[in-house]
């Protein structure tokens, strides 16, 4: 007969049960090294079309229809590329958005902040995917026989791209800046800017008014990528004591 209780939780050697610690949990891809790669994917795109348009812009849908059409047809490689890239670009927009919301949750953030800013990254890499494939699209010979079609498709490449990527893509930045400012997770002068290029994000909805409002596009985009690299290497891991 053993002299061991039946209710004896220990091991057979004698030795309690260690108790395991919880892990923490998987804060996935680093935030900063995404939008790293999203930014330069976006940027090959419009260098690599343009290097392959010989030096040609890729042409303003409030351009002249016959120019317009005359660019498609002779750069249909550089169109493919581009949207190609842009499609590509898509894809760490979406994983950034994603893990940047789980590590709001994970600092403690419970106000809407964390939720629209995964709502603004996916709805931002939705449109840039839409605008991606549009474009690669337009660099199809038998849709280039259309004028009325490939004019119609520049249009919704430049709708989807233009303000409906950067006005989500303000969105985004809103969602990071708003707690990032109030729960203090970011350096204060970087969550204000980012508030102040949100907001030039959002008024680019004009364009969808005015012609000449288009030129918030870049200066919303451009801004907006360089923020968002830098509060994705600034954001913490975890609270520290000083930011209850």
């Amino acid at each position: 007969m053993s002299a061991e209780s039946p209710t004896d939780t220990r091991h057979p050697t004698g030795t309690p049960r260690e108790r395991r610690e919880p892990r923490e949990p998987q804060g996935g891809p680093p935030p900063g090294v995404l939008a790293v790669v999203f930014t330069a994917l976006f940027l090959a795109a419009l260098v690599l079309g343009t290097l392959l348009a010989g030096g040609d812009p890729f042409p303003s849908p409030f351009g002249d229809g016959g120019e317009i059409v005359a660019y498609f047809r002779a750069h249909t490689d550089a169109v493919r590329v581009s949207g190609a890239l842009q499609f590509a670009a898509s894809i760490p927009l979406a994983v950034y958005a994603a893990t940047v919301s789980a590590r709001l949750h994970r600092l403690g953030v419970r106000a809407p902040g964390a939720t629209i800013a995964l709502a603004g990254g996916l709805l931002a890499a939705g449109f840039l995917a839409c605008c991606g494939l549009v474009s690669w699209t337009l660099s199809r010979p038998e849709v280039l026989e259309l004028p009325a079609l490939t004019r119609a498709l520049q249009y919704l490449a430049f709708a989807t791209g233009g303000p409906g990527h950067v006005v989500t893509l303000g969105l985004l930045v809103a969602g990071i800046a708003v707690p990032g400012l109030l729960a203090g997770l970011l350096p204060r002068a970087l969550a204000v800017t980012g508030l102040a290029l949100a907001a030039v994000a959002e008024l680019a909805t004009l364009t969808l008014l005015f012609d000449g409002a288009a030129l918030l596009l870049p200066l919303a985009r451009f801004t907006c990528l360089g923020w968002l690299i830098a509060a994705g290497f600034l954001l913490p891991r975890r609270r520290t004591r000083k930011e209850h």
